[in-house]
């Protein structure tokens, strides 16, 4: 989960599966299949030759078709949640000792960091006088801070009794999408990346969010473009996004709580080294050791 640059600046975040580890809970490295795929067309050139197309066609397959957006959806899910089951995650919701009060639903929305309380404003503009919204005074006291005043004891009850409502389910898509996804893959496209690029990208954004600090989203990029171009400016897309990759882990081990790059190291870096910029599947990856795979 993110670390932002929204309000006064908090304690990085660690991964939820590290978050466990951390405080000595068991975990079990479950391989998960997921059924979606991409179902690319009989005689498909292989993977490995794919960065030598022009970056106009890489960018015109993007990260927001639908079946490469479930895809991305999964592939944090593994780092987020430890399962391909992005879904079951509208309820989740619990304080992670991170610094950044609640952590909740499909995107590690946090209610010390801003982005849960526009969630539910959203969801109280759409949907008036929900189980939630009597927590917005709350929500708007505790933002930018690691406290439960005005939440406990039901907040947590009460968020995974609106996640049942498919009204609070497409509030988080949505601010999922307009705050992290959205603005990933249009920078991605602009930059001339494929699909694997623009995943790279949300996947940073959705850890590290967006702002000046040294370790944002738009300061990975900063630091990756000082060492390659990308292919809009020429460059070759392997090149480039090996140096966004750098450029990430580098932010990442700037805290300790995301000393473990194995999302990257042993996920997207796995991609990358097979040639595979439109993440085709089958898939096959891990995450702090536990394997997964989308055939």
């Amino acid at each position: 989960m993110r670390t932002r640059s929204i309000g006064r600046a908090l304690p990085k975040a660690l991964p939820r599966t590290a978050t466990r580890v951390a405080l000595g809970l068991a975990l079990l490295a479950v391989p998960a299949t997921a059924l979606a795929t991409t179902g690319g067309p009989a005689g498909h050139p292989a993977p490995a030759a794919a960065h030598s197309a022009p970056h106009a066609a890489r960018a015109a397959t993007g990260l927001d078709d639908p079946a490469k957006k479930e895809i991305a959806m999964q592939l944090v899910s593994s780092a987020e949640n430890s399962s391909l089951n992005w879904k079951a995650q509208y309820k989740y919701i619990e304080d992670i000792g991170d610094g950044r009060g609640y952590t909740g639903g499909i995107i590690g929305f946090c209610s010390g960091t801003h982005d849960m309380l526009e969630l539910v404003e959203l969801y109280t503009q759409r949907k008036p006088g929900n189980v939630l919204a009597k927590y917005l005074p709350a929500l708007r006291k505790v933002d930018g801070s690691d406290s439960h005043e005005g939440l406990d004891p039901n907040f947590t009850k009460d968020w995974k009794t609106a996640a049942q409502d498919p009204e609070f389910q497409k509030a988080q898509n949505d601010e999922r999408d307009r705050v992290y996804f959205n603005p990933a893959v249009k920078q991605g496209k602009a930059d001339g990346i494929g699909v694997l690029g623009q995943f790279a990208y949300y996947d940073a954004i959705v850890m590290h969010g967006d702002g000046s600090d040294p370790t944002s989203f738009s300061s990975i990029r900063k630091r990756a473009l000082a060492k390659a171009e990308p292919p809009a400016r020429g460059g070759d897309e392997k090149t480039y996004l090996n140096a966004f990759l750098d450029a990430r882990v580098w932010a990442m081990k700037q805290e300790e709580a995301h000393s473990d790059t194995s999302r990257v190291d042993t996920a997207q870096r796995v991609f990358l080294r097979k040639g595979n910029l439109d993440l085709h599947t089958p898939l096959d990856w891990k995450v702090y050791g536990d394997s997964y795979h989308i055939g």
